[in-house]
């Protein structure tokens, strides 16, 4: 029987939702290589219309993306699971260089190898332009999102 706070698979519930907050937090650090230990060397990414392979990839692409979205902060809402997949939704804010605000809609469907770590990720994402004001997500950048009140259950 796992243990139900192991974040390898088979997943549970619990082991879940876990790898799911683990997955935020360190995508809300901003940290390309601390993201990138997450996935296997061999990993295989679809992101919108981009094709990411290995963990040096996606160094790369999350530094260029974090270079280009300013003030990123990221909500992930478990969808579904199964023995070593995971599904989720998810919303970021962002701003460009120009101060134009966005808020971005998307899916991703992970799996995982035995290790737990993420060996394929299919992203499919959405942005919406925003006013400052409208922003939900205001927590300071680089941080883990706050316990409560940072909710994506609307979807707008």
């Amino acid at each position: 029987m796992p243990n139900t706070l192991s974040l390898t698979p088979p997943f549970n519930l619990d082991s879940a939702l876990a790898k799911v907050r683990a997955a935020e937090d360190a995508w809300n650090s901003q940290n390309p290589q601390r993201v990138a230990q997450a996935y296997s060397l061999d990993s295989v990414w679809r992101n919108r219309d981009q094709f990411v392979r290995g963990r040096e990839q996606i160094e790369r692409f999350l530094c260029t993306k974090w270079q280009r979205e300013l003030d990123y902060r990221l909500a992930k809402s478990l969808w579904a699971f199964s023995e070593h997949r995971i599904a989720v939704r998810f919303q970021y804010e962002y701003r460009l260089a120009d101060g134009s605000w966005y808020r971005a809609y998307g899916n991703e469907n992970w799996e995982f190898d035995a290790d737990g770590l993420m060996r394929r990720r299919e992203a499919s994402i959405n942005d919406v332009a925003i006013a400052a004001k409208d922003r939900k997500f205001t927590w300071a950048p680089g941080t883990p999102r706050p316990a409560s009140g940072f909710e994506i259950d609307d979807v707008r």
